[in-house]
Protein backbone atom coordinates (compact mmCIF):
# COMPACT_ATOMS: atom_id res chain seq x y z
CA UNK A 1 0.00 0.00 0.00
CA UNK A 2 1.45 3.50 -1.13
CA UNK A 3 2.12 5.54 2.44
CA UNK A 4 -0.16 8.37 2.29
CA UNK A 5 0.33 10.25 6.04
CA UNK A 6 -0.06 8.48 9.33
CA UNK A 7 -2.73 6.66 9.84
CA UNK A 8 -5.66 7.54 12.79
CA UNK A 9 -6.74 4.51 15.10
CA UNK A 10 -10.44 4.53 15.59
CA UNK A 11 -11.69 7.99 16.73
CA UNK A 12 -14.54 8.68 19.32
CA UNK A 13 -15.93 12.34 19.84
CA UNK A 14 -17.19 14.39 21.98
CA UNK A 15 -17.04 17.76 23.29
CA UNK A 16 -14.36 19.65 25.06
CA UNK A 17 -15.11 20.70 28.53
CA UNK A 18 -11.90 21.71 30.04
CA UNK A 19 -8.24 20.86 29.83
CA UNK A 20 -6.00 21.29 33.09
CA UNK A 21 -3.18 19.69 34.74
CA UNK A 22 -1.41 19.98 31.11
CA UNK A 23 -2.27 16.23 31.07
CA UNK A 24 -5.69 15.90 31.15
CA UNK A 25 -8.96 16.96 29.29
CA UNK A 26 -12.59 16.38 30.12
CA UNK A 27 -14.83 15.54 27.44
CA UNK A 28 -18.79 14.87 27.01
CA UNK A 29 -19.09 12.22 24.29
CA UNK A 30 -21.97 12.10 22.41
CA UNK A 31 -23.57 9.25 24.71
CA UNK A 32 -24.25 11.84 27.16
CA UNK A 33 -20.90 10.46 29.30
CA UNK A 34 -18.66 12.64 30.73
CA UNK A 35 -14.52 11.00 30.67
CA UNK A 36 -11.07 12.07 31.66
CA UNK A 37 -8.64 11.55 28.72
CA UNK A 38 -4.78 11.72 28.68
CA UNK A 39 -3.80 14.98 26.87
CA UNK A 40 -0.51 14.37 24.89
CA UNK A 41 0.54 17.60 24.69
CA UNK A 42 2.97 19.51 27.70
CA UNK A 43 2.79 22.68 25.75
CA UNK A 44 0.03 25.64 26.45
CA UNK A 45 -1.99 24.44 23.91
CA UNK A 46 -2.86 28.53 23.17
CA UNK A 47 -5.66 28.74 20.91
CA UNK A 48 -6.19 25.04 20.74
CA UNK A 49 -8.18 23.91 24.09
CA UNK A 50 -11.07 25.92 23.55
CA UNK A 51 -13.87 24.41 25.78
CA UNK A 52 -16.98 24.34 23.87
CA UNK A 53 -15.04 22.26 20.67
CA UNK A 54 -15.37 19.07 18.61
CA UNK A 55 -12.62 16.50 19.86
CA UNK A 56 -11.76 13.00 19.15
CA UNK A 57 -10.57 10.15 21.36
CA UNK A 58 -8.68 6.96 20.51
CA UNK A 59 -9.15 4.45 22.96
CA UNK A 60 -6.56 1.62 24.57
CA UNK A 61 -7.06 -1.43 25.58
CA UNK A 62 -4.91 -1.56 27.95
CA UNK A 63 -6.09 -2.57 31.42
CA UNK A 64 -3.22 -0.89 33.16
CA UNK A 65 -4.16 2.57 31.94
CA UNK A 66 -5.49 4.77 33.99
CA UNK A 67 -7.50 6.76 31.37
CA UNK A 68 -8.30 4.29 28.59
CA UNK A 69 -9.09 7.85 25.89
CA UNK A 70 -6.19 9.79 24.60
CA UNK A 71 -7.03 13.38 23.17
CA UNK A 72 -6.12 13.23 19.37
CA UNK A 73 -8.00 16.00 17.47
CA UNK A 74 -10.02 19.13 18.14
CA UNK A 75 -12.22 21.22 15.69
CA UNK A 76 -11.78 25.28 15.83
CA UNK A 77 -13.74 27.77 14.10
CA UNK A 78 -10.51 27.95 11.70
CA UNK A 79 -9.54 24.43 11.45
CA UNK A 80 -8.76 20.58 12.39
CA UNK A 81 -5.65 20.45 14.73
CA UNK A 82 -3.52 17.49 15.75
CA UNK A 83 -2.71 17.83 19.19
CA UNK A 84 -0.90 14.68 20.06
CA UNK A 85 2.86 15.41 19.71
CA UNK A 86 4.26 11.97 19.02
CA UNK A 87 2.09 12.00 15.95
CA UNK A 88 5.11 14.65 14.06
CA UNK A 89 7.88 12.43 14.50
CA UNK A 90 6.00 9.14 13.30
CA UNK A 91 4.79 10.89 10.39
CA UNK A 92 8.05 13.05 9.40
CA UNK A 93 9.79 9.47 9.42
CA UNK A 94 7.88 7.48 7.97
CA UNK A 95 7.34 10.51 4.88
CA UNK A 96 11.19 10.40 4.58
CA UNK A 97 11.20 6.61 4.39
CA UNK A 98 8.64 7.09 1.80
CA UNK A 99 10.85 10.32 0.00
CA UNK A 100 7.95 12.24 0.35
CA UNK A 101 10.12 15.12 1.22
CA UNK A 102 12.17 16.41 -0.27
CA UNK A 103 14.59 18.82 1.50
CA UNK A 104 15.81 15.30 2.96
CA UNK A 105 15.45 12.57 0.56
CA UNK A 106 18.29 10.57 -1.04
CA UNK A 107 18.73 9.24 2.52
CA UNK A 108 19.79 5.26 2.87
CA UNK A 109 19.13 4.76 6.54
CA UNK A 110 16.55 6.32 8.75
CA UNK A 111 17.54 6.24 12.41
CA UNK A 112 14.94 7.95 15.57
CA UNK A 113 16.32 8.76 18.89
CA UNK A 114 19.72 9.42 18.64
CA UNK A 115 21.97 9.97 21.37
CA UNK A 116 24.79 12.87 20.31
CA UNK A 117 25.95 13.91 23.35
CA UNK A 118 26.12 12.84 27.18
CA UNK A 119 22.91 15.18 27.26
CA UNK A 120 21.34 14.96 24.72
CA UNK A 121 19.46 12.96 22.08
CA UNK A 122 18.30 14.00 18.64
CA UNK A 123 15.07 12.74 16.94
CA UNK A 124 16.22 11.49 13.78
CA UNK A 125 19.36 11.03 11.99
CA UNK A 126 19.51 10.20 8.37
CA UNK A 127 22.19 8.48 6.54
CA UNK A 128 23.89 7.56 3.35
CA UNK A 129 26.37 5.04 2.21
CA UNK A 130 29.04 7.74 1.79
CA UNK A 131 28.89 8.63 5.46
CA UNK A 132 27.13 12.08 5.07
CA UNK A 133 25.27 12.39 8.38
CA UNK A 134 21.83 14.78 8.55
CA UNK A 135 20.08 15.44 12.11
CA UNK A 136 17.01 16.11 12.12
CA UNK A 137 15.05 17.16 14.74
CA UNK A 138 11.52 17.86 15.02
CA UNK A 139 9.12 20.00 16.63
CA UNK A 140 5.38 20.15 16.90
CA UNK A 141 3.51 23.54 16.07
CA UNK A 142 0.07 24.55 16.58
CA UNK A 143 -0.26 28.28 17.84
CA UNK A 144 -1.24 29.98 14.71
CA UNK A 145 -2.90 33.84 15.05
CA UNK A 146 -4.05 35.67 11.74
CA UNK A 147 -2.36 32.86 9.94
CA UNK A 148 0.79 32.84 11.17
CA UNK A 149 2.24 29.94 12.80
CA UNK A 150 4.74 30.35 15.61
CA UNK A 151 7.07 27.99 18.14
CA UNK A 152 7.26 27.70 20.93
CA UNK A 153 3.73 28.18 22.65
CA UNK A 154 5.20 27.93 26.70
CA UNK A 155 9.07 28.73 26.83
CA UNK A 156 11.37 25.69 25.94
CA UNK A 157 15.06 25.06 27.44
CA UNK A 158 14.89 21.77 26.16
CA UNK A 159 14.61 23.08 22.47
CA UNK A 160 16.82 25.75 23.49
CA UNK A 161 19.67 22.83 24.55
CA UNK A 162 18.60 21.39 20.71
CA UNK A 163 19.21 24.14 18.34
CA UNK A 164 22.75 24.71 20.68
CA UNK A 165 23.18 20.90 19.82
CA UNK A 166 22.19 21.21 15.88
CA UNK A 167 24.82 24.38 15.71
CA UNK A 168 27.05 22.19 17.26
CA UNK A 169 27.31 19.32 14.53
CA UNK A 170 26.99 21.85 11.72
CA UNK A 171 30.30 23.65 12.68
CA UNK A 172 31.76 19.66 12.63
CA UNK A 173 30.51 18.96 9.09
CA UNK A 174 27.37 17.47 9.47
CA UNK A 175 24.15 18.57 8.21
CA UNK A 176 21.42 20.01 10.52
CA UNK A 177 17.94 20.34 10.15
CA UNK A 178 15.17 22.07 12.45
CA UNK A 179 12.14 20.89 11.05
CA UNK A 180 8.89 22.07 12.55
CA UNK A 181 5.65 20.48 11.58
CA UNK A 182 2.65 22.54 12.00
CA UNK A 183 -0.35 20.21 12.67
CA UNK A 184 -3.34 22.52 11.00
CA UNK A 185 -4.37 23.54 7.99
CA UNK A 186 -4.61 27.70 8.64
CA UNK A 187 -0.74 28.91 8.72
CA UNK A 188 0.39 31.15 5.77
CA UNK A 189 3.71 32.08 7.37
CA UNK A 190 6.12 30.83 9.91
CA UNK A 191 7.85 33.38 12.85
CA UNK A 192 9.83 32.15 16.01
CA UNK A 193 7.33 32.92 19.01
CA UNK A 194 9.46 35.87 20.48
CA UNK A 195 6.54 37.19 22.72
CA UNK A 196 6.52 34.02 24.71
CA UNK A 197 10.51 32.56 24.38
CA UNK A 198 12.41 35.11 23.46
CA UNK A 199 15.40 32.92 23.97
CA UNK A 200 14.43 30.49 21.36
CA UNK A 201 13.79 32.92 18.44
CA UNK A 202 17.17 34.14 19.14
CA UNK A 203 18.84 31.28 18.84
CA UNK A 204 16.90 29.99 16.06
CA UNK A 205 17.89 33.12 14.13
CA UNK A 206 21.65 32.52 15.12
CA UNK A 207 21.81 28.74 14.32
CA UNK A 208 20.47 29.34 11.06
CA UNK A 209 22.60 32.45 10.53
CA UNK A 210 25.48 29.74 11.46
CA UNK A 211 24.18 26.66 8.96
CA UNK A 212 21.23 25.01 10.63
CA UNK A 213 18.72 24.39 8.17
CA UNK A 214 14.93 25.17 8.68
CA UNK A 215 12.09 23.41 7.21
CA UNK A 216 8.08 23.98 8.20
CA UNK A 217 5.74 21.96 6.53
CA UNK A 218 1.69 22.10 7.42
CA UNK A 219 -0.13 18.99 7.50
CA UNK A 220 -3.80 17.67 5.94
CA UNK A 221 -5.59 16.59 8.50
CA UNK A 222 -9.12 14.61 9.27
CA UNK A 223 -10.33 11.74 11.54
CA UNK A 224 -8.49 8.93 9.20
CA UNK A 225 -5.60 10.77 7.75
CA UNK A 226 -2.40 13.55 8.97
CA UNK A 227 -0.50 14.15 6.04
CA UNK A 228 2.48 16.33 5.06
CA UNK A 229 0.81 18.85 2.92
CA UNK A 230 2.98 22.23 1.97
CA UNK A 231 5.78 24.17 2.91
CA UNK A 232 5.00 27.24 4.97
CA UNK A 233 7.10 30.44 4.07
CA UNK A 234 9.81 31.31 7.03
CA UNK A 235 10.02 35.19 8.29
CA UNK A 236 12.79 35.02 11.29
CA UNK A 237 13.33 38.90 11.46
Amino acid sequence: MTYKGFRMPQLTSGILIQRYKRFLADIRLETGEKVTAHCPNSGSMKGCAIPGSPVWLSTSLNPKRKYKYTWELIKTPETMIGINTLVPNKLVKQSIENDLIKELSGYDQVKAEVKTSSHTRLDLLLEKESKEKCYVEIKNCTLVEEGIAMFPDAVTTRGQKHLDELEHLVSQGHRGVIFFLIQRMDAKLFKPADMIDKIYAQKLKKVVANGVEIVVKDTSIDTKLISIRNAVPVDLN
